[in-house]
């Protein structure tokens, strides 16, 4: 993972093409991951989770997220990668955004109209829900 990274910050093309699985690679992906690429100033990877992948494994993920700048402005492409090995390398197979993640809310909801939890004496949406 960290290899097919550097590839994207060095702009090295054939190597991320080279480390995509034999059956996902079409020229045309190559062409497009290439463009899309070129236009980012790659500004850090962070690995979130991984699992398997080890010595002894034939597959593994690894869920990253790989900061970015776009025109000036930041991004963050976050991804659970899969990757296959064959013949004693790894291969990227697929890549899907993770599942969201539920918030599930610990205390009870404010209504606009109840008194603010500030102590204020206002009404919440006349204080700190404004």
């Amino acid at each position: 993972m960290r290899s097919r990274y550097t590839a994207h910050a060095k702009k090295a093309f054939d190597y991320i093409f080279n480390t995509t699985y034999p059956g996902s690679r079409q020229e045309d992906d190559r062409k497009s991951t290439a463009a899309w690429s070129r236009k980012l100033d790659w500004q850090r990877l962070e690995i979130r989770k991984v699992e398997a992948g080890g010595t002894d494994d034939t597959t593994g993920t690894v869920e990253f997220l790989a900061r970015y700048r776009k025109d000036g402005k930041a991004f963050d492409h976050h991804e659970l990668a899969e990757f296959v090995k064959e013949e004693d390398r790894w291969y990227f197979k697929d890549g899907q955004p993770p599942a969201p993640v539920q918030v599930i809310r610990q205390g009870a909801k404010i209504g606009r109209n109840d008194p603010c939890p500030c102590g204020s004496g206002k009404k919440y949406k006349k204080c700190c829900g404004a």
